[in-house]
């Protein structure tokens, strides 16, 4: 006669097992739990190492990024939001963020909310505008950052010259035509690539 499950030898041991070793199982969420090394947490935006450049939006597989331009604010803005609920935390904004620092996989796991607004995290960046024909032209910290990065290299773009010339205190302001055409002295301006095309071919 067979005998039942719970009498064979082979589960009397596993039971015996069970019930000697020590559990498996952690005492969460009334002891904290420490993720193992090179766990992938949520991301996080990191403030003052961020430049805005949007890279993180680009290339975030299920586009949980958004980069929200607002020009009509004094001065202009833009937002970068993530939102969390839509996140695979798969670690691709932080592999590409030009910083390598501006948003990084943290060891946090445990993430809860009552509504969509208790998922999104944002931070903002001022906006440098073309002055010619006023479209966007790169957050103020991403022009910051390549010009510091290239060095004295950046002196070779009008544009990256205009702005830290600004910066240092060397140039109050660049020097615009005053008429809508788009003219050589006009190349002195802190320009788009559209408007520095035109003033380069200005014949």
């Amino acid at each position: 006669m067979k005998l039942p499950a719970f009498l064979q030898p082979r589960v009397l041991k596993q039971v015996l097992s069970a019930i000697t070793s020590a559990r498996y199982t952690t005492e969460f969420p009334y002891v904290p739990y420490r993720p193992i090394e090179g766990f992938r947490g949520r991301p996080k935006f990191d403030e003052t190492a961020c430049i805005g450049c949007g890279a993180c939006a680009e290339v975030c597989p299920p586009k949980c990024i958004d980069v929200i331009d607002d020009l009509e604010s004094t001065p202009p803005r833009r937002r970068l939001v993530q939102h969390l609920d839509a996140c695979i935390w798969c670690g691709q904004c932080e592999r590409h963020c030009p910083t390598q620092l501006g948003i990084r996989m943290s060891n946090e796991y445990d993430c809860v909310g009552f509504s969509p607004e208790d998922f999104e995290e944002c931070v903002e960046k001022e906006l440098l505008l073309c002055e010619v024909c006023g479209t966007t032209l790169a957050p103020v910290d991403q022009i910051r950052w390549l010009t510091r990065r290239l060095g004295a290299l950046a002196f070779a773009n009008p544009t990256l010259m205009m702005f830290r010339g600004r910066e240092l205190g060397l140039i109050d302001e660049g020097v615009k035509s005053q008429g809508d055409e788009v003219v050589r002295s006009d190349r002195l301006t802190l320009q788009c690539p559209k408007c520095r095309r035109k003033t380069a071919n200005f014949v």
